[in-house]
């Protein structure tokens, strides 16, 4: 779905993407690909991604569909909003969602702090990739918050990854993590602090690099969260 979320979006912005210097090489934009392809490419990607929500249970389906609302909605938000990022983070973060309904059959505070969280570091993240079309956004007409904070982006990130790290202490807190979990955490923290101060809204190749480094950072938490749960069983 995260496949089928971006194919969708590059056909709605593939006008948007032929003026973009970073995008028009992009296979729609170029006109490399036909759009009835591109179409059919994104329909197979649903299909396949309806065959594994199936194997949920019902509350667990009714959340994954819901969350094509937000996926929908995104592409249409840079032309009307400075925070198409934080859309963006409310349909890359719906995971945290499905997989504690998937578990669960429902929800709880702690799925929740976990989804905020991963708005929050989204919303950073997407500010520092946009950082390399600000001057081209501003041709275009098309908003960002790498636009919208302009000479204040490293407090602006730095804020949003600091409500990132809060959201998901209390979410490990809800969900009675322990000592490996919350040293992950502060490990996150800390690279995504890095990040923030390293920014430069002038630098789009350290924007890139920047914003790639969060594999870093998610497989981090992830590895910490992990080594809790591996010592516990």
């Amino acid at each position: 779905m995260r496949g089928a979320g971006s194919t969708y979006n590059d056909i709605i912005d593939r006008d948007i993407d032929a003026k973009v210097e970073r995008t028009k090489g992009r296979p729609l934009a170029s006109g490399r690909v036909r759009v009835g392809t591109a179409k059919f490419f994104l329909a197979a990607q649903c299909l396949a991604g309806l065959a594994v929500l199936l194997c949920f249970n019902r509350f667990t389906i009714f959340l994954g569909c819901a969350s094509l609302a937000v996926v929908g909605l995104y592409p249409f938000m840079k032309r009307i909003s400075s925070w198409p990022q934080a859309v963006l983070g409310a349909a890359f973060a719906w995971g945290a969602l499905v997989g504690w309904s998937a578990a669960f059959g429902s929800l709880a505070p702690a799925p929740f702090l976990l989804y905020l969280g991963a708005v929050f570091w989204t919303v950073g993240y997407d500010t520092i990739y946009a950082v390399q079309d600000i001057e081209d956004d501003a041709i275009v007409g098309i908003g960002s918050t790498a636009r919208l904070f302009g000479g204040h982006i490293r407090l602006g990130v730095g804020c949003l990854y600091a409500l990132s790290v809060i959201c998901v202490m209390a979410a490990l807190l809800a969900a009675g993590a322990r000592g490996l979990a919350h040293g992950g955490l502060v490990l996150f923290a800390l690279h995504l602090g890095w990040q923030a101060i390293r920014i430069d809204p002038g630098n789009g190749a350290l924007a890139l690099r920047l914003f790639r480094s969060n594999r870093d950072a998610g497989l981090i938490l992830f590895a910490a969260l992990a080594a809790e749960i591996v010592l516990k069983r």
